[in-house]
């Protein structure tokens, strides 16, 4: 399962769907382009707003929260809310913790 923690200003995204064979897991690709494409855009408008890490697992920490930012994020937010809608049994968001 992918777990997505949410707290303050910072997400972290750990784990594997485990909807298909790794390398060929389709809610993992999605996952990974949702959050690429949304760190790309805020890096490409400011590379001071955020850090991205991408190794065993992905973490974004909001340096700078400004208009832009939140909207980015919040739109990632959403997208994968989504996928945990269709998909509850492989994706799990978890705000607060």
């Amino acid at each position: 399962m992918i777990k997505i923690i949410v707290k303050d200003n910072l997400i972290q995204i750990k784990g594997h769907a485990n909807y298909a064979t790794y390398g060929e897991d389709i809610l993992c690709a999605s996952v990974s382009s949702i959050v690429y494409t949304t760190v790309n855009g805020i890096m490409n408008l400011d590379k001071k707003a955020i850090s991205f890490i991408d190794e065993k697992e992905m973490e974004i920490k909001i340096l700078q929260e400004n208009q832009v930012v939140k909207i980015l994020i919040n739109n990632m937010l959403e997208l994968l809310e989504d996928l945990t809608k269709q998909y509850p049994r492989n994706i799990k968001i978890i705000k607060g913790e």
